[in-house]
């Protein structure tokens, strides 16, 4: 077994999208970085686990940052120039490439993945930021209150693992991976109404009630016969009726309304032949998931392009059927964690198998034999996303929490959301909570435009590491608001910028939070940078 050490100023522990926000941030700002990931591609929701970004209706206007605006135009720019777009489709300014009615911008992952690298190459090719691939986090050295080195062990069973030293450590993996290795203090699940005050939370703390997970994967409809071979769970999963499914099966169309809990039916037609032109994706108004699933989260609508480049739409499944909410796979052991993500790929491929051979038509036939994976838009073996897609991660205690009270328009009204004086971003979606692991449904609760707490990136005790994913200070509940693409890449660029503000500025993250003379200063380079910290007067959507 080989052990490297290296230092840097900064390690930024994943690169999602937080984290490559992040540790550009940090370099741009004069930082040396580290940054890490373990699966093959970078870019996590976006890439990896292939999810579209959800965004809120003014995401084209304002409400996100100048770097994440060249993300989204980068993504429609690759199209553009490199793919045979039809005329009305290379001169549609909102160019959506997938016409999918969850997002302005579906589109593969491999493009984003492209313009990802794209902006991180400079940072790269001068040494700024240096990647390593293909490592997982393991270990952590801590001094006190201090995060001195963290230790990543290949994931490709070389027995090869690195420590790194830093200044500052900024976790941005999809579930707070740092946390338990470095001692901070964190939250799983469900706090309680006692706790935070929050309308919709128990009245008993449930730190195992993790929102559903799910294994996205991108299925074409060709000729012929691709069925898969049965799953070996199939016989389970397709009779398994959860109680929130009223005693249908998970494995169909029906599923509960998020927003009204009634049993809805969907339909599923492949390449129906719509109009790609005139999706305009609004989910303020109209949530997108109540039709054909097919275009619900389509990646590639053929129509859009020259006729022959796409033989069929390409469709990312990730509906209910897929969330997997048996078991939660946080702070289990690593055995039974790899087991229950292993039932949650056999549910994945069990519904695929479902749709290929016993879903109801609506011709009145069943099966759809010609749908098929396609493993090269994944970049894995099986057809499957690289990564899975978790909702919900371990969250720090942190300095500032969110709760419901600040952020749920039903409580706050036309106050709009709490105001924070540290506010270090913005973003908007609404309260958005998956089935979860102790057995509830749905919560869909409207949201008002808020605000990105400094405090709530910070721990209340370890001086040097900074929270920049889903493992900031939220709850439950506002997690189903503050996990979405645009607020995480806003967490992580002012995660990246503050580890390098405090070691120019000899100040610590507290110090930034706590002193508003250097707040004030910190937040003045947050906005020259482009970034947005301020809702416009009047902004909500209801």
């Amino acid at each position: 077994m080989s052990l490297t050490e290296i230092s840097a100023d900064v390690v930024v522990v994943g690169a999602g999208l937080g984290g490559i926000a992040a540790a550009i941030a940090a370099a741009d700002r004069g930082a040396s970085v580290v940054l890490t990931e373990e699966h093959p591609w970078i870019g996590g929701q976006l890439t990896s686990q292939a999810v579209p970004p959800d965004e809120h209706p003014w995401i084209e206007q304002f409400g996100a940052n100048e770097r994440y605006r060249r993300l989204r135009e980068g993504i429609r720019d690759v199209y553009r120039r490199s793919y045979p777009l039809r005329p009305e489709a290379k001169a549609w300014p909102e160019l959506n490439p997938g016409a999918g009615w969850v997002s302005k911008l579906c589109h593969e992952p491999r493009v984003a993945l492209a313009v990802l690298e794209e902006m991180l190459a400079p940072w790269r090719s001068s040494g700024r930021i240096r990647l390593l691939e293909r490592v997982r986090p393991t270990a952590a050295g801590v001094d006190g209150d201090v995060v001195t080195s963290v230790t990543l062990t290949s994931v490709l069973g070389d027995g090869a693992r690195v420590t790194v030293s830093a200044a500052y450590v900024v976790d941005a993996t999809e579930t707070g991976e740092l946390l338990p290795l470095t001692g901070t203090e964190y939250v799983t699940g469900f706090e309680s109404a006692a706790e935070t005050g929050e309308p919709s939370a128990p009245a008993q703390a449930q730190p195992d009630n993790v929102q559903a997970l799910s294994v996205c994967y991108v299925v074409e409809h060709a000729d012929g016969d691709h069925t898969i071979e049965r799953p070996e769970r199939y016989d389970f999963w397709s009779s398994y009726r959860p109680a929130a499914w009223n005693g249908a099966n998970l494995l169909s169309w029906t599923a509960p309304s998020p927003r009204t809990l009634e049993m809805d039916t969907r339909t599923f037609t492949p390449n129906p032949g719509d109009d790609a032109l005139a999706v305009r994706a609004d989910q303020s108004k109209d949530p997108g998931d109540g039709g054909n699933l097919w275009t619900f989260r389509r990646v590639a609508a053929a129509s859009l392009f020259e006729p022959g480049h796409y033989s069929s739409d390409i469709c990312l499944v990730n509906w209910p059927s897929i969330d997997y909410f048996l078991a939660p796979v946080l702070d289990v052991e690593p055995e039974e964690a790899e087991r229950r993500i292993a039932d949650a790929r056999q549910l994945s491929l069990s519904m695929l198998y479902w749709m290929q051979t016993e879903a109801p038509r609506e011709d009145g036939g069943t099966g759809f034999p010609g749908l098929r994976l396609r493993p090269d838009v994944m970049g894995s073996s099986d057809g499957l996303a690289q990564a899975v897609y978790h909702r919900e991660s371990r969250r720090i205690r942190a300095v500032t929490t969110v709760t419901e009270n600040d952020v749920s328009y039903a409580v706050r009204g036309d106050r709009g959301a709490t105001r924070y004086e540290d506010s270090v971003g913005v973003g908007m979606y609404r309260i958005d909570l998956h089935p979860s692991t102790g057995g509830d449904t749905y919560i869909d609760v409207p949201s008002t435009p808020f605000e990105i707490p400094l405090g709530a990136l910070l721990p209340r005790r370890m001086t040097n590491l900074i929270a920049a994913n889903k493992n900031i200070g939220t709850t439950h509940i506002t997690n189903g608001c503050y996990r979405v693409h645009p607020v995480e890449w806003n967490i992580g660029e002012a995660a990246g910028h503050l580890a390098a503000y405090c070691l120019a500025r000899s100040r610590t993250p507290h110090e930034v939070q706590e002193r508003p003379d250097v707040l004030t200063d910190f937040q003045h380079e947050l906005i020259a940078t482009g970034a947005q910290l301020r809702w416009p007067e009047g902004a909500h959507p209801y």
